[in-house]
């Protein structure tokens, strides 16, 4: 199957523009909705466990919605992140018997398994029911290949920035808006503040760099037919990596400490009052303050400022409702219909603070005003970006390329070039691999 990159580039809304209507249990639809006749079935529904506190009053909300419009049952099963891709593709090579009904696809996994003929191409559906426009689209392309889409975006997360608003207030700051504002911001907290880490450049976190490269005007790998090759030793990826590590290395406005931490590790600062400003996603900001009450109120949040202003382009993913290739496919459309559109879409995006997958609830998010949320809407919303759809990419990341090069920079293992061309080597490699 050709496979084709997600661009990069800016996602556009048109605020001005109407919003498809997609509210109650019909999820807004104009095609047959409510009509498949689920009475004595059964779906099986994988969902990922963590992303909902609480997820089971959820489900037993849309169990409900569901049965009364079909007649069919759900039964949810759990999964853990860390083994589920594994489960999948055991399913998958299982056969129909093996997988689920409908279930909780990342977005990284959805080529893998469109690949294998495992999800259900819904293009069509999703076109009746008048919400293919209605979709922000880096969501939709990321599970679109080949101009088939498979399943609809759930709900996605972005990063931005989130800092110490009462220290910039304390030291007359004001939020960065190019790299240069960002570098000079940053050491004037390592000045004013010692006992904070100003910005930490956590070698662990792919999805801090990435901004950068791509703010720069690189990517990650190009596509030319059906061969990817990598990209992150291009001049312009080069140096984008230069600035996000020179923050470290030359700035020295991120300790040594900082080096190996994960994302994890960075909250974990957060939660102990130890970080002026760092990325962090549009979920950080409460669950700091979850963790950390006293800090309530004095945080704020700001796109990845571009170069010379605008935004860096952020990682935009989140997960989708797919539904496989089993017998009950007219159902599992109208299960993936159901949670994906307005009050379900609504609410699970409320429960678990991620964004629904739809402009019009964008829309009614950013309208809310609310300082520490309507900056992730304006990055997701114009500034989103994915990694390459291809299924190499997902060992690229578990061989850890991009991190293994940002720590060999900044544990002064490397030069900025020779890690960059490193990590390029391993990735062609890898998708070499990939036939």
């Amino acid at each position: 199957m050709k496979r084709r990159v997600i661009a990069a580039g800016c996602i556009a809304l048109t605020l001005g523009l109407t919003a498809t209507a997609c509210g109650g249990d019909d999820g807004g639809d104009g095609d047959s909705g409510g009509k498949a006749d689920g009475k004595g079935k059964t779906l099986t529904v994988w969902i990922m466990e963590g992303t909902n506190p609480d997820p089971r009053p959820f489900f037993k909300e849309v169990g409900a919605a569901f049965e009364k419009k079909t007649g069919a049952k759900i039964k949810v099963e759990y999964q853990q992140w860390a083994t589920a891709q594994k489960k999948f593709t055991t399913a998958i090579e299982g056969g129909e018997d093996q997988v689920p009904d409908v279930a909780e696809v990342g977005t990284t996994w959805v080529p893998q398994f469109a690949e294998t003929d495992a999800l259900v191409d819904v293009t069509d559906d999703v076109k009746k029911s008048g919400l293919a426009n209605d979709l922000v689209e880096g969501l939709k392309d990321a599970g679109t290949l080949d101009g088939k889409q498979y399943g609809m975006p759930w709900y996605a997360g972005v990063r931005s920035i989130v800092y110490r608003k009462d220290i910039f207030e304390k030291h007359k700051l004001k939020p960065p808006t190019t790299w240069k504002e960002l570098q000079a911001t940053a050491k004037t907290l390592k000045e004013k503040e010692p006992d904070l880490i100003p910005f930490p450049v956590a070698g662990g976190a792919e999805m801090f760099a990435t901004p950068f490269i791509w703010g720069a005007g690189g990517d990650l790998a190009t596509q030319d037919g059906d061969k990817w090759k990598s990209a992150i030793n291009s001049p312009q990826s080069i140096k984008g990596i230069e600035f996000y590590t020179g923050l470290a290395t030359k700035d020295k406005v991120s300790p040594a400490k900082v080096n190996t931490w994960t994302e994890k590790e960075v909250g974990d600062a957060w939660n102990k009052s130890q970080i002026a400003m760092a990325i962090g996603g549009n979920w950080t900001p409460k669950a700091i303050t979850d963790a950390n009450p006293k800090l309530k109120g004095k945080l704020g949040a700001v796109p990845i400022p571009g170069q010379n202003g605008g935004m860096s382009k952020s990682f935009l993913g989140g997960s989708y409702l797919s539904a496989f290739n089993t017998d009950k496919k007219e159902l599992a459309w109208e299960l993936v219909k159901l949670m994906t559109t307005g009050e379900f879409a609504a609410k699970w995006a409320k429960q678990t603070n991620y964004f629904p997958g739809q402009n019009s609830e964008l829309k009614k998010i950013e309208a809310q005003k609310d300082p520490l949320v309507e900056p992730f809407a304006k990055q997701m919303i114009e500034a989103g970006a994915t990694v390459p759809k291809t299924k190499a990419y997902g060992e690229i990341q578990a061989s850890k390329v991009v991190t293994g090069m940002v720590q060999s920079i900044i544990t002064g293992k490397s030069s900025v070039k020779d890690a960059a061309n490193k990590a390029a080597k391993d990735m062609d490699e890898i998708f070499a691999k990939d036939k």
